[in-house]
């Protein structure tokens, strides 16, 4: 049936209905442009410079902050670990934060969670990046004020 609708289909069409895998690496196929010829790769984010914080996304809503201090205990001595929550609910937002006592302690820490499983969810452990001032221009938005 479905080579039948693929043989009547528009040849634009085709692409879509045919399940042979060479067709998406075509280079022809819409939906995934082909970086130009010599292009370095951009990386999706810049990362932020060591340091003993790190940020941790991707948490399950049951995750605690002493479940989350207990994990990454295994990997250095933990200053601080804190599992953001909503206020109306209680529930995990889905991150939190960790501090360990030096920035070494923090590599390991990274290098053992990022990408492991915890609570059921894979988790993601980087450095975390330093908060914005008061004030300053956010997105072309101004945080927390009026200017």
């Amino acid at each position: 049936m479905t080579t039948r609708v693929a043989a009547a289909a528009p040849r634009v069409l085709r692409r879509f209905l045919c399940t042979n895998s060479a067709s998406f690496s075509s280079p022809s196929f819409p939906f995934i442009p082909s970086p130009p010829s010599g292009a370095a790769p951009v990386p999706a984010r810049p990362t932020a410079e060591p340091n003993p914080n790190l940020f941790v996304s991707g948490l399950s809503k049951r995750t605690t902050t002493e479940r989350l201090r207990e994990e990454f205990a295994k990997f250095g001595e933990v200053v601080h670990a804190r599992v953001v929550t909503d206020r109306v609910s209680g529930y995990s937002k889905g991150f939190g934060f960790v501090q360990y006592a030096t920035i070494e302690e923090a590599a390991k820490g990274i290098e053992g969670m990022d990408g492991k499983f915890l609570d059921g969810w894979v988790i993601f452990a980087e450095y975390a990046r330093p908060r914005p001032r008061l004030g300053q221009h956010v997105n072309n938005a101004t945080q927390y004020g009026r200017q």
